[in-house]
């Protein structure tokens, strides 16, 4: 899931030339751009690429774009974009080209790569001038601010990684408007607010959204998303898991919802994910016992409840699910476990300490687990 841009091989320029009259067209034709909304100096920069050669259009319109983004960078400790200078936007650090997909005879800027720069700056509007780009990937760095509206022309985005940065205000919602995206990376920033229905319903093969401050609740709609890994970790949804959650029983393969404070019992419809090998909802707030229907989730490797205010009996079809390697349940209230759980064998590991089992060590006290939260979900 992160294929990169590959770059084609230097064709002859075609020496084509704007006019001054050409290149004041062109910055009328980008709004709120060239109208000096922002700090970049966007009329400068058409004015200094007037005496440049470009192959074609599409490279000259790459090149407003990332001596904009250029004017918008703070600090870049690495030098990642020291050599972002000339017409040759190809050659530049990060930035990869390739051909059109519409004419493999012109090259564009397919990909853009800067991981792990601790890059400090913002995103300028003029990014929405590379309408070739694939794969954009920036994490790792101190990008802050908000994710320009004008991402909405990137129509041909497959792959948008802005984790680990600081980026603020609510989910950024262009996102939904772009129709090619199927990885979407938002994970370690400070986005906040309601996570949107929206991005259930888009064709994303991966989301991670861990590591933010969203609140307000998982969607109902959760089920519609045909993801095969979801992350949603460390956030501060509330709520329940949703029981639509059942229809992403055919795709989904990774499902971490750690530390985001649910509440309610684990839906008997997590049995319907067939194809699940990692399950996560370790420290939240979920009561009840563990759902029979777990046992038909055959494809389990890794499954944690631990640190919630589960009760009940452990029981052996858990225990014997044929692939788990790794099955964590501490910190919680169980009164009892089937004898298959104390005897995984083999690399396989059971963790069921601070529980309410007699029979074992390591447990909670017995005013613990008289207490109010180990008493049965009603």
């Amino acid at each position: 899931m992160n294929p990169s841009a590959t770059t084609s091989r230097r064709r002859r320029p075609s020496l084509l030339l704007f006019t001054a009259f050409t290149i004041a067209l062109v910055a009328l034709q980008i709004p709120n751009v060239a109208a000096g909304e922002n700090d970049v100096d966007f009329k400068g920069i058409v004015r200094d690429a007037r005496n440049l050669t470009f192959e074609n259009p599409s490279l000259r319109r790459a090149y407003y774009a990332l001596q904009s983004w250029k004017h918008a960078i703070f600090s870049d400790p690495f030098n990642f974009t020291a050599n972002w200078t000339g017409a040759d936007v190809c050659s530049y650090g990060g930035v990869f080209c390739a051909p059109s997909p519409s004419n493999a005879s012109v090259r564009v800027v397919a990909g853009i790569d800067l991981n792990h720069g601790d890059i400090a700056g913002y995103l300028p509007d003029e990014l929405g001038l590379l309408t070739d780009l694939a794969l954009f990937h920036i994490n790792s760095n101190r990008f802050c601010g908000v994710v320009p509206d004008t991402f909405k022309k990137l129509k041909v985005l497959f792959e948008l990684d802005l984790s680990n940065n600081r980026f603020v205000g609510g989910f950024p919602k262009v996102v939904l408007s772009l129709p090619s995206l199927k990885f979407l990376d938002l994970r370690f920033n400070d986005f906040e607010g309601g996570v949107p229905t929206q991005i259930f319903d888009k064709d994303l093969d991966a989301l991670f959204l861990n590591d933010n401050r969203f609140r307000f609740g998982i969607p109902a709609n959760l089920g519609n998303s045909p993801v095969s890994v979801l992350v949603l970790a460390n956030n501060n949804l509330g709520g329940c898991i949703p029981a639509s959650i059942g229809k992403m029983g055919k795709t989904l393969n990774e499902l971490i919802l750690m530390n985001d404070n649910l509440t309610g019992c684990l839906p008997p419809q997590i049995g319907m994910l067939k194809e699940l090998t990692v399950f996560d909802v370790s420290f939240n707030n979920l009561q009840g016992p563990l759902p029979a229907e777990i046992s038909r989730m055959r494809s389990l490797e890794q499954l944690d409840v631990a640190h919630n205010r589960l009760t009940g009996v452990v029981p052996a079809t858990v225990c014997q699910l044929p692939r788990l390697e790794n099955f964590t349940y501490s910190f919680n209230y169980f009164t009892g476990e089937a004898p298959q759980c104390s005897r995984f064998g083999g690399g396989s590991v059971a963790d069921g300490k601070q529980n309410c089992i007699p029979s074992k060590s390591n447990q909670r006290s017995a005013k613990e687990c008289a207490s109010d939260d180990a008493k049965p979900y009603d």
